[in-house]
């Protein structure tokens, strides 16, 4: 890989704390929640975790370990974390530490991969921390055409459409069970704050609209009907091999 160190620095320095933060938005995180627990077993690996907002609300896991590559974030989740005994807080680095000493059946990347330049090699070694016939589930930006002053800012080398997580997933040796858009309406909200209007950081006061009033509309939509596209892609590749 090699601007990983690139990708992970942006990635590093835009989650939990700055333009990628999830704090004051929380129905779409307990819409992820759903999205992505579903698919997870009682083991999980959760890297760049930023500051834990998705963690914070997860619960059904006998054991949760929790990551990011920023010892700054680490020692804020290992605070965060202090009183729930499922959890484990550690520094993870996919150039540097990339293998669990005991693997787990899940792994989420949520926002993650779009920051490294080769997703496809980062997949492979992200995959030895995953049991055999266990689950690695991504949780990418959609679709280039939403591609903005935003996703330059935060270092996303790119958007990706369901065929194009799959195929970097199946380059990585996984088989690929789920691969969809998700967050119909909020493609719409992206194209028009990014794309059109030149956007390059969230408003605070637009996102708590959003996620009060369309968030809900969103998932209703997303419950009985298959989306042509979204602000995301859901994907869930299954490690066939030991």
């Amino acid at each position: 890989m090699t601007q990983d160190d690139q990708g992970q620095g942006a990635f590093t320095a835009a989650t939990g704390r700055g333009l990628e933060n999830d704090q004051g938005k929380p129905r779409y995180l307990a819409y992820q929640r759903e999205l992505i627990g579903r698919h997870c077993g009682r083991s999980v690996l959760e890297v760049g975790a930023g500051l834990g907002e998705f963690a914070d609300g997860y619960r059904g896991a006998d054991r949760y370990v929790v990551t990011d590559v920023d010892p700054g974030a680490v020692e804020r989740m290992k605070e965060r974390f202090a009183d729930r005994s499922e959890m484990e807080v550690r520094q993870f680095d996919i150039d540097g530490q990339t293998e669990l000493d005991k693997p787990v059946e899940s792994l989420i990347a949520i926002n993650v991969l779009e920051h490294i330049e080769d997703d496809v090699e980062a997949l492979r070694l992200l995959a030895k921390s995953v049991t055999a016939n266990g689950n690695i589930v991504l949780f990418v930006p959609g679709y280039q055409q939403l591609y903005g002053e935003f996703d330059r800012k935060v270092g996303h080398f790119r958007r990706y459409t369901p065929t194009t997580v799959t195929a970097a997933a199946q380059a990585a040796g996984l088989t690929v069970e789920v691969a969809k858009p998700v967050n119909f309406l909020g493609a719409f909200a992206w194209w028009a704050a990014v794309r059109k209007g030149g956007a390059g950081a969230p408003n605070p006061k637009l996102v708590a609209i959003y996620d009060r009033f369309v968030v809900p509309v969103t998932k209703a939509i997303e419950k009985g009907v298959k989306v042509p596209f979204g602000q995301s892609v859901l994907c869930v590749a299954r490690k066939t091999e030991g």
